[in-house]
């Protein structure tokens, strides 16, 4: 789709230059317009890609494409585009951003302006607007305003998605690449200017105490407007709520922001100037929530009046605090990992590949070690090793080369073999990741076992997190670990296994302190 949509935005611009705006009016070329056209094409695509709102003329036919207020001689071309060439659109007047950040996520409401400056005055055509969002974006409402129309979206059941007196056939939606959606307004006129309001939600980024808002808001210059007294004007509102009643510490911002207001854990910022061409980076803000102790707390909310979802809501948060005095807990690592003969081929490699991206997450201070199972187990090393690269390589060449899947399942002795190496943790965080794709018959034996095991264990408590793979619900084996009172459940049975990745995501960055943490 970002292939085929990069190609139509290259046409377009190709197009578009058959528009005649005057003497000593010629749009600025741009790099992307003056590119060897010996470049690969994975950058051809990530160069038409959108990097902010826009909004693209779809032309059918050539010869509509001229300029609508000043018609010029063109030649005729003959012919359809297929695809249809995607021609970026001037933007005119004010483009605004309300941004509201609360705990790790943030509401964008961008709103802007387009003419439809390249089809004739007297022809239509259809306007497609890309939207790309930030980390984790997704769509939560759009707004359109055309001359004598508008459009709204809206929520629709499931079931309701093929009816067409439901659906309009003008949105035509569609992912483009990751968080980037697109949609299209049917039959705008040439020459005719329109707006639209999107909003979406962003996830902020959090590291080493710091929380960080990127919010896609690069024009290229190709939608600046052609002429010398059309104003152009940006305005950023920007809300920032920590949520927790903690000191806001900002960092950086890409824009000039002014501040408006300052509260204990909130803060207000306002961005307004007029440019003489439209923002040419996205926009950035960073910010800390200081506390010098570790903590967090849980919010409730009850449901709306008349609110057809009756249940209660919660939020749970946790801050780390900036105390580097604290000692940190080291995490030993045992990965179980099924080689039945159910598990041979994509399912094994990709277990492999999730398992190898999951070791490097550990600090070089952790241990770990593997434990791979059919009828049969098949250790990595005999003691937990620590987690150096060279010992991680060791590991990565044992998987590649000493192990094939085949055979049964047996999980309750891997199982054995893992708490038995666990059995002496003192000063760390112990972990087990069960990784299998097969159901077995002793699941409930199995289970009262390792809830026995746990029950007798030390002050520190044994997480053991279970992964089902593939399209078979380990559901007897899963409710009897969830039912144990130390065990994890992470039900991922009916997507593929690349979610395995999610154990990195477990790994990373964890880091437990010695000081206000309660075991179970």
């Amino acid at each position: 789709m970002a292939r085929e949509f990069a190609t139509c935005v290259e046409y377009g611009l190709s197009l578009s230059k058959r528009i005649y705006y005057g003497k000593e009016m010629t749009p600025a070329a741009s790099a992307a317009m003056t590119r060897s056209m010996s470049s690969k094409s994975s950058e051809l695509a990530e160069s038409y890609l959108p990097t902010a709102v826009m909004a693209y003329a779809v032309v059918l036919e050539p010869e509509l494409v001229d300029n609508p207020d000043v018609p010029s001689y063109q030649p005729y071309v003959h012919g359809r585009c297929e695809p249809p060439a995607l021609i970026p659109l001037q933007m005119h007047g004010a483009v605004a951003m309300e941004i509201d950040c609360c705990f790790d996520h943030a509401n964008v409401c961008f709103s802007g302006a387009w003419r439809v400056h390249c089809i004739k005055a007297s022809r239509k055509c259809d306007v497609r607007i890309a939207v790309p969002m930030g980390e984790q974006g997704s769509l939560l409402g759009v707004e359109v305003d055309v001359t004598g129309r508008s459009y709204h979206s809206q929520l629709i059941q499931a079931e309701d998605a093929n009816d067409k007196e439901k659906v309009s056939r003008g949105w035509n939606g569609r992912l483009i690449k990751g968080s980037m959606y697109s949609f299209e307004i049917p039959e705008v006129e040439g020459g005719s200017t329109f707006s639209i309001k999107v909003t979406w939600s962003q996830k902020l980024l959090y590291h080493e105490g710091q929380f960080s808002l990127n919010v896609p808001f690069s024009f290229p210059s190709f939608v600046n407007p052609i002429g010398k007294k059309i104003s152009k004007r940006e305005k950023i509102l920007l809300n920032v709520n920590s949520g927790v009643g903690k000191e806001i510490l900002c960092r950086c911002a890409s824009h000039a922001l002014k501040e408006l207001r300052r509260e204990v854990g909130k803060m207000g910022f306002l961005y307004d100037a007029e440019v003489l061409t439209w923002s040419s980076a996205d926009f950035s803000f960073s910010y800390n929530v200081y506390s010098k102790v570790l903590f967090g707390g849980v919010l409730l909310q009850s449901p709306f009046l008349r609110d057809f979802d009756d249940r209660q809501m919660f939020c749970c948060y946790l801050f780390p605090g900036d105390n580097q005095s604290m000692k940190a807990f080291r995490k030993e690592v045992i990965f179980l990992i099924d080689i039945s003969g159910s598990m041979k081929g994509n399912p094994f490699e990709s277990a492999k590949n999730g398992l190898l991206s999951s070791l490097q997450k550990l600090n070089p201070e952790d241990s770990f070690n593997i434990i791979a199972f059919n009828v049969e187990t098949y250790l990595f090393s005999s003691l937990m090793e620590q987690a150096t690269k060279e010992t991680i390589l060791k590991a990565t060449q044992w998987l590649n080369y000493n192990l094939t899947a085949d055979g049964g399942t047996n999980i309750l002795a891997p199982l054995k073999q893992a708490l038995k190496l666990l059995a002496e943790t003192t000063d760390s965080i112990p972990l087990i990741f069960l990784i299998t794709d097969g159901a077995v018959e002793d699941e409930r034996d199995i289970c009262n076992f390792v809830k026995g095991s746990l029950t007798s264990g030390g002050s520190i408590s044994l997480r053991i997190c279970t992964f089902g793979i593939g399209k078979i619900l380990l559901l007897q084996f899963y409710l009897q670990l969830f039912d144990s009172y130390c065990l994890d459940l992470l039900d991922l049975s009916y997507l593929e296994l690349p979610v395995i990745h999610l154990i990195s995501e477990l790994m990373t960055e964890h880091t437990f302190a010695r000081e206000n943490l309660v075991f179970r």
